[in-house]
């Protein structure tokens, strides 16, 4: 093989010539600067590409398990998550469901708290209605606090019921927040201690509510036993100044013997009456209260505490006088009152006529029987409009003034008789008008 030479630096490089010989023959061939650039290049890029694959094929056992381990770890991780974001779910739900839980337990136990007022309201308005029919004004037993006050109060615990339960989901709706926990369980977190601080604020207002309610009523009740105490206390006084004296329990007991009678005959020991709490106690305390007051008003009613003649002045009282007759002094045994003849006498108390007829120096005379011991006499009179038996009521007209038997003129002789005996009627007619306000 010959070659030419190349051209000194700098010079353009000149054509390359093959030569080969193989026997007698000679081929020569023509070798150009590019061909050879090229060549090399082709060598290069076969060299570079031929060690290229062979390291990918030495390295790719270990990039492949590389990968697949690196891919593993990722997949591990992510289950690993996925089970802490579950798990966080399930604590947030169980906490959830036991929050409902409890709150609906606190939601059952307001609503009995609140049955159980509601309960307690209708026996103490049968109480009250009882208080009203005694005569004894609520609104001087009123506690400070208003009805309509009372009325808001009962609203804003209903109220206070009801937003708990949507609060909480309670009464057919379901919580919501289950599909927001897989992907925000920390907020959903958040707002299950905000819903839960929110239900213990409106338990309180609620709880606060309702004791509000039964300390109104628990008031009401100790204003209404106490109205109806001091009420028997006084009508008691004022009966024990006219020398009737009545016992409550007494005569709560003889009528109530009185009402079941020998057939229906009933005893035993006596044991305080089976009660649930306080409450039940206020109420039996109460309703013994009015017992006695209704006892000793009913009694009041049948003493003889009404005027016979309203419309007559008094012209003579009781006691020591100048007998008109004879001029020397006498027992008056009664009052006198201006009455013309015809005018219409009045029952002082209801009770039973026992005389209805003329008795000596009382001329024509009415005597009601009024029990107890108690009779009032009419005298003096011009007509007789009831019959010996005849049951008489309070007001009723039983005779006309006159001036029969010992008598000066046209005029009422009134006498009031304690077991026989002869009392001024001054304290009956005095105690009458003290006694309208807890009677009438």
């Amino acid at each position: 093989m010959v070659s030419t030479e190349s051209r000194v630096f700098g010079k353009r490089a000149q054509k390359h010539i093959i030569i080969l010989a193989s026997g007698d023959k000679i081929r020569h061939m023509t070798f150009q600067p590019w061909m050879a650039a090229l060549s090399a290049c082709f060598v290069s890029v076969f060299s570079i590409g031929y060690l290229a694959a062979t390291s990918y094929l030495v390295l790719r056992d270990d990039l492949i398990g590389g990968t697949m381990a690196r891919q593993a770890r990722m997949q591990h991780e992510y289950e690993d998550r996925i089970a802490a974001l579950r798990a966080q779910v399930d604590r947030v739900t169980s906490r959830q469901l036991l929050d409902q839980q409890v709150v609906e337990d606190k939601v059952e136990k307001l609503l009995q708290q609140q049955m159980a007022l509601s309960s307690r309201h209708g026996k103490l308005g049968s109480l009250l209605d009882r208080a009203e029919e005694s005569g004894i004004d609520e609104e001087d037993v009123q506690p400070p606090q208003t009805v309509p006050q009372a009325t808001e109060k009962r609203a804003d615990a209903s109220g206070g019921l009801k937003a708990i339960e949507r609060l909480m989901g309670i009464g057919g709706r379901q919580p919501q927040q289950k599909m927001a926990l897989a992907y925000a369980p920390q907020s959903v977190s958040t707002g299950q201690e905000a819903m839960s601080d929110r239900a213990d604020r409106l338990f309180s207002k609620v709880t606060l509510s309702l004791k509000d309610i039964e300390q109104e009523q628990k008031a009401r009740i100790e204003n209404l036993t106490a109205g109806a105490s001091q009420a028997t206390d006084a009508i008691m006084t004022i009966l024990a100044r006219t020398g009737v004296k009545v016992a409550a329990d007494e005569t709560v007991a003889a009528e109530t013997a009185a009402v079941t009678g020998d057939d229906d005959a009933i005893g035993g020991p006596f044991v305080e009456p089976e009660t649930t709490g306080a409450f039940d106690r206020s109420l039996v305390g109460l309703d013994t209260a009015l017992a006695r007051l209704e006892s000793v008003r009913s009694q009041a009613r049948k003493l003889p505490f009404n005027n016979p003649s309203p419309a007559s002045d008094i012209t003579s009282s009781f006691g020591n006088r100048l007998d008109p007759f004879l001029g020397r002094l006498a027992l008056h045994a009664g009052i006198d009152f201006r009455a013309p003849t015809g005018t219409r006498i009045l029952a002082t108390a209801p009770g039973t006529v026992i005389t209805a007829s003329r008795t000596g120096g009382y001329g024509n005379m009415v005597e009601i029987d009024h029990g107890n011991g108690i009779t009032t006499r009419y005298a003096h009179l011009s007509a007789i409009l009831v019959n010996v038996g005849d049951t008489i009521t309070t007001g009723e007209a039983i005779a006309r003034s006159g001036s029969t038997g010992r008598s000066t003129g046209p005029h009422l002789h009134y006498e009031v008789r304690l077991n026989g005996e002869a009392v001024d009627p001054m304290r009956f007619l005095t105690a009458g008008i003290k006694l309208s306000h807890y009677i009438n």
